[in-house]
């Protein structure tokens, strides 16, 4: 069940990338005149999508550190397993090859055909890293045996909210498909009302998702000492109790990414958030590589390795306990 998550992510993507390659095809021309230099005022040219010439600097940055964290998850998975955690990994790729086409943008900033494959995989990257979110939270609620703390049956919580994750995914798509191929400034505002209802729906469904997760945490600390203090005689990177303060982190970074994106839709595609590339990296990349980086330093799979070994604490002691004592004792 695990791996089918991943891979019906890695489908959809895949399933877009189809999209805006006929999107490419069949979009109509615009009729407008072309400016001799497009890199004289791009902040003004019609053509170019971004109103700005993408900076090679910020890109190269961006770019390898997103690839160096798509790797170093790769190379955790295989070391310490964490399987469900390959929605994440598979959108570290998909997100840096979104982030690398602002190579060609630099280059080519009229480039309708790098704009859309830009555009899709960077806007839509995160719902797979959303993904591994809802998983993780059941599978750490199972390896705690706490499952009875989950407002929702973490066997139904991934379900429930991956498929929430997986409209909203879709409906981003088509209203960005919409406003991209559109050749009217009214069909182009039809297509960016649809992309932000997707975003606002993934962004009320994460903050769902979110308090489900704190209410957890609560109930945990409150009603299961024993699970509370599983940890607690080992080093405190190992410490579920530190992969919980991890995915706050990876949380707050996500928040930040949906509201910034909510926001930048609601003033349109040439708005002041939308032109202007500083707000790009400070409000949409740095905080989903926050939320994706976090993990490296403090891996699901080291600390609660596949999260099916449901322990509670007092049977992990007692199991510690019985293996110090010597035979002839037990007899």
């Amino acid at each position: 069940m695990s791996l089918s998550r991943p891979m019906s992510i890695s489908r959809s993507l895949a399933l877009v990338l189809l999209l805006a390659v006929s999107l490419v095809q069949a979009a109509p021309k615009k009729t407008l005149p072309r400016p001799a230099d497009p890199f004289a005022d791009p902040q003004n040219d019609p053509y170019n999508p971004l109103r700005y010439i993408a900076s090679n600097v910020l890109t190269g940055i961006a770019f390898g550190l997103v690839v160096l964290v798509a790797f170093l998850q790769t190379w955790m998975v295989n070391k310490w397993g964490a399987k469900f955690m390959l929605s994440m990994v598979i959108g570290c790729y998909t997100f840096a090859i979104g982030l690398g086409t602002r190579f060609g943008l630099h280059t080519n900033p009229e480039s309708k055909g790098l704009y859309i494959i830009e555009y899709l995989f960077v806007v839509l990257s995160p719902c797979a890293f959303i993904a591994s979110e809802y998983v993780l939270l059941g599978r750490l609620a199972r390896y705690l045996n706490c499952d009875k703390h989950v407002l929702v049956n973490p066997r139904r919580i991934s379900i429930l909210f991956i498929s929430s994750d997986i409209t909203t995914f879709l409906v981003q798509a088509a209203g960005g498909s919409v406003s991209i191929s559109s050749n009217t400034p009214s069909g182009a505002k039809i297509g960016s009302n649809i992309s932000l209802a997707g975003l606002a729906m993934q962004a009320a469904s994460f903050l769902s998702f979110t308090c489900i997760f704190f209410v957890f945490i609560h109930r945990v600390r409150t009603h299961e000492p024993e699970a509370w203090t599983l940890h607690a005689s080992k080093k405190w990177h190992q410490d579920w109790r530190t992969l919980a303060a991890a995915m706050t982190f990876s949380f707050l970074g996500i928040i930040i990414r949906s509201v910034y994106r909510v926001a930048e839709l609601s003033q349109g595609y040439v708005g002041k958030l939308a032109t202007t590339e500083s707000y790009f990296y400070a409000l949409d990349t740095l905080p989903l590589f926050v939320a994706i980086s976090i993990y490296v330093f403090f891996w699901p799979g080291r600390i609660i390795g596949d999260g099916v070994t449901a322990t509670p604490g007092i049977k992990e002691q007692s199991s510690i306990d019985s293996t110090s004592v010597p035979a002839e004792q037990k007899d």
